[in-house]
């Protein structure tokens, strides 16, 4: 009786014991867990700045010797955003030849929710995606840019050569019968893209 005693009170011992340990254990992890989501830091290298379509056009008179892509997007665009990493890869590939910029058209005009109301989504999105080209968060209403350049809709690449001139606009006028879309950059845009840096030096 007494062994049995003994026997039993052993293996409720054990037993407290690996809770106790898979509790601790499960505990670590969360902590761990806990630490790696709070230890994120974001890359202070990419920034938003308010702008309008006036500043895309002087970054381009200024960066003559230079091809210089500008995509007009916005959050509220899913062909936008899945488009959206290959201008990053363009800028990571050929930065030194060609100058990105995003230029994001989130703000619709309305009075109650100016433009510096969208910058914290915007900003978010281009973290994820590490965006160190140039980013403009536009502070015109969208449809004024629209206006502006007889743009239908979004998403849209402008594609500027060395001498500062438009050469190509990727938009939905683009578009033929039996396609799924207009255009996307890995069979329209980065192959004019990388046509053109063949004679860039």
């Amino acid at each position: 009786m007494l062994r049995f005693l003994s026997l039993t009170t052993v293996v409720t011992f054990l037993c407290i014991n690996c809770h106790l340990s898979a509790c601790i254990f499960a505990d670590e992890k969360a902590d761990q867990k806990k630490v790696e989501e709070t230890s994120r830091v974001d890359n202070p290298d990419v920034k938003l700045t308010a702008g309008t379509w006036k500043d895309v056009e002087a970054i381009v008179a200024k960066s003559t010797g230079k091809i210089v892509v500008v995509d007009i997007w916005s959050t509220s665009c899913l062909p936008c955003m899945q488009e959206f990493p290959y201008l990053v890869q363009i800028h990571k590939k050929h930065g030194e030849k060609v100058v990105c910029i995003s230029f994001n058209v989130d703000y619709v005009g309305i009075k109650s929710k100016p433009a510096s109301t969208y910058e914290k989504k915007v900003q978010e999105f281009l973290q994820k995606h590490n965006a160190t080209c140039m980013n403009f968060l536009c502070t015109s209403p969208s449809d004024e840019i629209f206006k502006t350049l007889e743009l239908p809709s979004i998403p849209a690449v402008y594609v500027y050569g060395v001498d500062g001139k438009l050469l190509k606009r990727f938009d939905d006028s683009l578009f033929e019968d039996g396609k799924d879309e207009a255009f996307n950059y890995k069979d329209d845009v980065n192959p004019f893209v990388e046509e053109l840096l063949k004679d860039v030096k």
